[in-house]
């Protein structure tokens, strides 16, 4: 019995993970997101338990910062990067994601 239910939870495990979607957003300034420096350019957004990780289109390389994963109301039309400037700099405050109620906050 426990080798049924175990099984069960791994397959669970897997489509979770299966099902991650991925977001792109396009950066056209230096920004920091959370604890992490971004170049201006294009990236796609994953969120991994209460992590964000975005991995550059250009060099694939993949940073990754703490998140906090909110849901709200509405669905939300497109997915949206909220920021304000600080010096020469971005800084992230919140992500909407596109098709979904799910906003991160940084």
């Amino acid at each position: 019995m426990k080798t049924l239910f175990l099984a069960g939870v791994l397959s669970l495990a897997s489509l979770t993970v299966a099902s991650a979607k991925s977001y792109e957003i396009v950066l056209s300034a230096p920004t920091k997101v959370g604890a992490v420096q971004l170049k201006p350019g294009q990236y796609t957004l994953k969120v991994q338990g209460s992590n964000a990780v975005f991995t550059s289109l250009d060099t694939n390389k993949s940073y990754t910062t703490p998140v906090k994963v909110e849901n709200g109301d509405t669905k939300f039309d497109s997915t949206k990067v909220q920021s304000a400037k600080q010096g020469d700099t971005d800084q992230v405050n919140e992500i909407d994601l596109g098709g979904s109620k799910t906003k991160l906050g940084f």
